[in-house]
């Protein structure tokens, strides 16, 4: 299967494994790119001298193609990049900030950027900065999400439309037919994030990966738009917040509530009263937890077969 994003990662298979916090270590990126995807290390959720740690042992694990994924909005920034330099990455996908602070510099050490965007316009201002590929995510995306409430369905033939470089589709996409759907539309690739949250090798606490099984349709929600627009399933602390909101609070008074290590709490830690339990509308599809070599292979099955059924009855529809 080789296309534009194959042959910019040099990976068997056009599937980028989201960069997800708390999710995303070192065991479930090797185990995608053993699998021929292009696994991607999480450094949201660690500290300098822990992603040096994941990078070295995702190095031992395996000898193909993975990458980092960094958003830009959090500290040690400047450190987290001279590490990636240093460690010898060669794919870095940023995200949550203006793709020109970066991007000259991972250029200029030869790493291939891509750069999450969420509406037209950044995937605009990122092509202009020179990054090699960009993720077009849609509303249905877990964790942090764009304003724009676009959904992929539309996000991503707009995307394709005005740009000249390759455009991977993220958000709601978990499986075989989600990929091929993606792909119809203009996508060059997939970075699917949910359906490896419930992988043996997500660096998740069990109790969150059995919760994203038990979730279903409507089980999910965006809020904290005044912050950073985030999708959560539906909790205590989910409904504490939706009580807080009929109180028409301040931005001081949700970052309050909010506090520091929610997310931790709930992905990493399994306190799925009191956390941040971030995931996408897709949870719905997913029923088993399974090793992610195992949904790499499902969902590329699925993908040819749909494939096959679908131009080899030309009139079905």
């Amino acid at each position: 299967m080789k296309n534009r994003v194959t042959e910019l990662f040099k990976i068997e298979y056009p599937m980028i494994q989201a960069g997800m916090i708390w999710n995303s270590g070192w065991k479930l990126a090797s185990a995608v790119s053993n699998a021929g995807g292009l696994g991607l290390i999480g450094a949201g959720s660690m500290y300098p001298d822990v992603l040096r740690e994941h990078i070295q042992k995702c190095k031992k694990a395996t000898d193909k193609p993975f990458g980092i994924n960094v958003p830009m909005l959090y500290p040690n920034i400047e450190e987290i990049m001279q590490i990636i330099v240093d460690e010898g990455v060669k794919i870095v996908f940023t995200s949550a900030g203006n793709p020109k602070t970066w991007t000259p510099f991972l250029k200029e050490n030869g790493i291939t950027v891509v750069h999450v965007v969420s509406s037209v316009k950044f995937a605009l201002k990122s092509e202009q900065a020179g990054v090699d590929a960009i993720v077009a995510e849609g509303f249905e995306a877990g964790g942090h999400n764009g304003r724009e409430e676009t959904t992929t369905f539309t996000l991503i033939p707009m995307v394709k439309e005005k740009l000249t470089i390759p455009v991977i589709a993220a958000g709601g996409i978990a499986t075989g037919r989600g990929m091929l759907a993606a792909m119809v539309l203009g996508a060059d690739g997939v970075q699917i994030g949910s359906r490896f949250v419930a992988s043996n090798e997500s660096s998740a606490h069990l109790n969150f990966k059995e919760e994203v099984v038990k979730t279903e349709d409507g089980d999910t929600h965006l809020t904290l738009k005044e912050l950073a627009p985030v999708r959560l399933i539906k909790n205590q602390f989910f409904n504490e917040l939706q009580n807080l909101y009929q109180q028409n609070p301040t931005v001081d008074q949700l970052k309050e509530k909010l506090g520091r290590g929610r997310s931790k709490k709930g992905m990493f830690e399994g306190d799925l009263a009191h956390g941040e339990l971030e995931i996408g509308q897709i949870a719905g599809l997913i029923h088993e937890i399974k090793p992610a070599a195992e949904i790499v292979q499902e969902i590329i099955k699925e993908f040819e077969t749909v494939k096959k059924d679908l131009t080899g009855r030309p009139n079905r529809f």
